[in-house]
This record gives structure tokens, C-alpha cells and sequence, in this order.
């Protein structure tokens, strides 16, 4: 069970979702619904309200209030609220009565824009993975450079550039969960697809269409890719958590073991990590850029054998080499990319 009260298990099927409006993942988490109304007992779950009107807010069809004075109240302010009460004290603060109080207003008026807080969640995903989507990574291309030389490319859709890609999707990727830690506390299993979202993935398979993989392999990419960035930003996560509900620093928990961590390795019972340098453990380990460097080199194993099967692959008349796609071929149908993508959230 997670933190927040939401439970985990398998889906029916791979439900692909945006990270940080640059990739997707497979989601696996199922959430606590209502057997009556579907929507996720906790509020955690995405996709768990009225999809219908949730697509309408989002791809911006839906109907405007137009009784009574002009509105002072936008869904755009409500969104910015929200967003703002989650980064600041979690996503178990957002309520419709909260926000409401947040700008002002009775708590009725907000309905009139959004039913309720399943829909606003919705709402407030697909406003966070549109952040990176305009601006640069906080790190400089010089300060990060991945295997083979190549440097982190602010512009995703560089050609041939698919590694600067992957660095910069997962840095950004990180970034976005640093601010706005309550996206790891979301059940995304069944993401509605807003136009951040699509831009999102539309701009890293863009980007990583040059590596020569099947389709499948590309979303496996960013997959993999954004499971490992979630792994470690939950880490630090749950550290800062840690923290805040003991009150003992990082520095203050360990040195407490300390004695008795001492006298395991005296013992004779651990002799591998009796072994062990004095900075195993340190701090200043990046252990971030080392995984990402690892994860980049045996994508380009990867890049290097599908390179080595195509040139092996002989091209007969009306050929050009290319992967055949179709019914029981590897490949993915251009034209089925949208249904895939429904039926996969």
C-alpha cells in the first residue's frame, strides 16, 4: 500500500502514460475505486472521473459558463491553484473546498468550471508534463555529457541526436518530479491524454526515431528510461518525508546505528562489506548520472545490433532494406498508433 493510501497491483493490460510530456511508461497501479461510481477512493487515481467531460477541458471543447457577469474564475486559475496547494503541502490538501478557499470563492462556483477533484487531477497532470515542453533544462549541455561525446540538446526534436535526447528527457523528467513531488503519489495507470501529454511523446519519439528500433522498442525506451528516473526520484522523496515526520536529519538516523552497524562488521559475518572503501555509501556519489550514462550505453549496444541486422538483411525487388510492418511483424501500423494508444489507456 502506498503512503497515501493507494494500493497497487497489475492492470488488465500496458497503459502507456507521458512523464514529463517527453515519455510514457506502463503503468501498474490499480487504486481503490468505488464500485458504484468508478473513481478512485482516495482521489489518487487519474482517468477514475467523468472522461468524457475530462476530455472536453482538456482539448478545450467544452462549454464555457456564460450566465450571470462576466466570470472572474477561469479553469485556468483553478488548475494553478491546485497545482500550487499540491506542491506545497501534498495532494491529500486539494479539495474542491480548499481551492474554492484558495481563490475566493464559493465552493459551488468552482463547479460550474470542473465537476469534481478526479477531473481536476486530470486537469492538473497534463498542466505540469506541458512545463518542460517550453523551456530549457536547468543544466547546461556542457555539464552533462553522455557516451559517444554527444551533449545534452535542449531541443528534443534534433535529428540523430537521440542521445542528448534521452539525457535531457530524463534530467527534465527529474526536475518535474523535484517540483512537483505529489506526481509520484498519482496513480496514472489510466492517464487521460490531454495536448501536453501527446506533445510530449510526440516530440521524444521524434527524437528517438533515429536509433533504428521497432516502434515497440522506442516506447520500451521511454519506458525504461522514466522508471529509473521515477526509482530514484521516489528515493529522495521518501527521504525528504523521512525527515519531515521524524525530525531527524539523514545524519542524525545513521549516526544512531552507528554503533551497532560497527560492531556487524567486527563480527566476522559480513566480510564483503567489511571490505568496502570508506566511501561506498558517500553522499556525493552521483549515483543519477551513473545509471543514465549506463542505461544510454546499452541503448547504443541496442542501436548497434538492429544497425548490424539491417545491413545484413538482404533487400530484395521493392525493398528498401526497412523492417516489414503488419500483422504478426514486430512493427507498428502508423495509422493504428491512435487506437493503440486508447486502447492502452
Amino acid at each position: 500500500m502506498a503512503k497515501d493510501g493507494a494500493t497497487t497491483g497489475p492492470t488488465d493490460g500496458p497503459a502507456t502514460r507521458t512523464g514529463t510530456g517527453t515519455g510514457a511508461r506502463t503503468g501498474t497501479g490499480t487504486g481503490t475505486a468505488s464500485a458504484v461510481t468508478g473513481r478512485a477512493a482516495d482521489g489518487t487515481a487519474t482517468g477514475s472521473g467523468d472522461i468524457a467531460r475530462t476530455l472536453e477541458l482538456l482539448w478545450g471543447t467544452g462549454d464555457r459558463p456564460s450566465r450571470g457577469p462576466k466570470p472572474g474564475l477561469t479553469l485556468d486559475r483553478i488548475v494553478t491553484a491546485a497545482i500550487a496547494v499540491a506542491d506545497a503541502e501534498g495532494l491529500s490538501a486539494v479539495s474542491m473546498r480548499r481551492i474554492s478557499t484558495e481563490l475566493g470563492t464559493g465552493t459551488m462556483s468552482l463547479y460550474r468550471y470542473v465537476p469534481g477533484k478526479a477531473e481536476l487531477l486530470d486537469l492538473m497532470l497534463d498542466r505540469v508534463l506541458g512545463e518542460p515542453l517550453s523551456a530549457e533544462p536547468d543544466h547546461p549541455a556542457a555539464d552533462h555529457p553522455v557516451p559517444g561525446g554527444h551533449p545534452v540538446s535542449a531541443d528534443l526534436s534534433v535529428p540523430g541526436d537521440w542521445r542528448g535526447a534521452i539525457d535531457t528527457m530524463a534530467r527534465t523528467y527529474l526536475d518535474n518530479l523535484g517540483r512537483h513531488p505529489w506526481l509520484l503519489k498519482i496513480n496514472q495507470a489510466r492517464t487521460v491524454l490531454g495536448p501536453s501529454a501527446l506533445r510530449g511523446l510526440e516530440l521524444s519519439l521524434t527524437a528517438l526515431r533515429s536509433m533504428g528500433l521497432r516502434d515497440p522498442e522506442l516506447i520500451g525506451v521511454i519506458i525504461t528510461v522514466n522508471s529509473f528516473v521515477e526509482g530514484l526520484a521516489r528515493t529522495r522523496a521518501d527521504a525528504a518525508e523521512a525527515v519531515a515526520q521524524t525530525g531527524l536529519s539523514d545524519e542524525e538516523f545513521w549516526e544512531n546505528q552507528r554503533p551497532y552497524l560497527e560492531r556487524a562488521m567486527l563480527s566476522g559475518a559480513y566480510p564483503t562489506m567489511a571490505g568496502m572503501s570508506e566511501d561506498t555509501f558517500s553522499a556525493d556519489f552521483d549515483h543519477f548520472t551513473f545509471g543514465l550514462r549506463r542505461l544510454i550505453a546499452g541503448f547504443e549496444a541496442l542501436v548497434a545490433e538492429r544497425a548490424a541486422e539491417d545491413r545484413a538483411r538482404p533487400e530484395g525487388p521493392g525493398t528498401d532494406g526497412a523492417r516489414p510492418e503488419g500483422p504478426g511483424t514486430d512493427g507498428a501500423r502508423t495509422d493504428g498508433a491512435a487506437e493503440a494508444a486508447t486502447d492502452r489507456t
